[in-house]
């Protein structure tokens, strides 16, 4: 009986581990998906059907697949409602890329909506709650 408890605890501090990572590797794709973001304001700074436009897109396209090959892998793991929840993240990163990059402003109003952004994405993961059952 012992045995059988120690193996059910060793089980749940795994299945806990692989949650935990699979919630990094998340925010690891999301990050690698607001790259698209970047490829495409680039190629919209490009005449249209050039080289470098077209090079722009096949990137995006390119970033695209990686996100959703990675995307299917982290929802076999994750409940759907909390890896939606998450992907509004992207929009701090494209606020990022887009200070840092593009060199574009970042005004009291925007940092205010991304307040909210993280808020919700952190009272979302605290809740203890989620739309789908787990497994």
């Amino acid at each position: 009986m012992l045995k059988l408890l120690i193996d059910i605890k060793v089980y749940k501090g795994m299945r806990c581990l692989l949650k935990n990572l699979a919630f990094l590797l998340l925010h690891i794709i999301l990050i690698i998906y607001s790259f698209s973001g970047i490829c495409s304001k680039k190629a919209a700074l490009e005449s249209f059907l050039s080289f470098d436009f077209l090079l722009y897109y096949l990137l995006v396209f390119l970033i695209l697949v990686i996100y959703a090959l990675g995307w299917q892998q982290i929802i076999k793991v994750l409940p759907l409602s909390t890896a939606f929840a998450n992907k509004a993240i992207t929009v701090v990163w494209g606020l990022i890329w887009g200070k840092l990059l593009f060199n574009e402003s970042i005004t009291a109003g925007k940092l205010i909506g991304i307040g909210f952004i993280v808020a919700g994405i952190v009272l979302f993961s605290y809740s203890g709650k989620s739309v789908v059952n787990e497994r």
